[in-house]
């Protein structure tokens, strides 16, 4: 009997301490286990997890505009107008974040938490600078300003390569529109190769007009096409803006007829163009080379 009574109290204490195991271990390890199988399968994607900046619920958007983070992009559920809505619509408006209402099927898509409240954002990567801070940058070095603009990058690892190739060569800033152009994704981040830790990239909300004021601001631009003039017979020196087209489609008209030099690359293959990055960074050595 006694025997008995001490295996049914073993067994009683064994499942009390299962008990109060288990109902700890969600809290403890469930997101541990999960962000530990994420890293070790994939390293790459635990980083971008880390970086990503995806954003949902009402509260947490909010809280995100009011912290004074960059919002690359809002994605509003069709129909929603009530009040936290519209308080986020309008911190949208102000910070000039592209805002798209899309349907509840496709918030359910990309939400990785499920309780999305009809609304999710994503967050830049990093912290964006501003034009003012590329100015001192080259009166820090005593130099004459070189800024990169680019009128309409869509393609992270392109963003990031030029980044990595303008501070390299002593670039002073990259500026890249607002609109239908990629920003500071964790892929653009990493292909920076720690780039964006030293030279600013700023965000404007037109390339064109950007232009006209710093033009007025004592720069030359010029920019990329196999149209124009072979860039070893034109003089890219002093203060000087160099312009970078979307892939596929080069700088836009508008922006084309605001620079003062149209260069072009020297061919001599079968292949009528070169990947954007490539372009930038032939195109910026050429600059580096003249300013000596």
């Amino acid at each position: 009997m006694k025997d008995k009574e001490r295996k049914n109290d073993s067994r009683e204490g064994r499942e009390r301490k299962d008990v109060f195991r288990n109902a700890d271990a969600p809290r403890k390890t469930r997101q541990e286990v999960r962000d530990r199988k994420t890293a070790e399968l994939d390293p790459e994607k635990a980083e971008e997890s880390f970086l990503s900046g995806h954003l949902e619920g009402r509260n947490a958007v909010i809280e995100a505009y009011r912290s004074g983070r960059t919002i690359e992009r809002l994605y509003v559920q069709e129909g929603l107008h009530d009040g936290p809505i519209e308080t986020i619509l309008r911190e949208a408006a102000k910070a000039g974040t592209e805002v798209s209402r899309v349907s509840r099927d496709r918030l359910d898509a990309m939400s990785e938490t499920g309780r999305h409240q009809g609304v999710i954002a994503r967050a830049a990567a990093f912290a964006y600078g501003n034009i003012e801070d590329m100015f001192a940058l080259a009166k820090e070095r005593g130099e004459a300003p070189f800024l990169v603009l680019l009128d309409g990058i869509e393609d992270p690892h392109n963003l990031g390569a030029i980044i990595r190739t303008a501070c390299f060569a002593g670039a002073h800033g990259v500026i890249i529109p607002k609109h239908r152009a990629v920003g500071l994704t964790p892929a653009a981040v990493r292909a920076s190769a720690g780039a964006v830790h030293h030279l600013p990239v700023a965000k404007v909300a037109n390339i064109g007009r950007t232009i006209e004021e710093l033009r007025d601001a004592g720069l030359w631009f010029v920019c990329a096409d196999m149209s124009g003039e072979p860039m070893y017979k034109l003089s890219l020196t002093g203060p000087i803006g160099m312009v970078i087209g979307a892939e596929g489609d080069g700088v836009s008209r508008l922006v084309r007829e605001k620079c003062d030099f149209v260069a072009s690359i020297p061919r001599r293959g079968p292949l009528d163009s070169l990947n954007a990055s490539v372009a930038a960074g032939v195109l910026m050595y050429e600059i580096v080379r003249q300013r000596g």
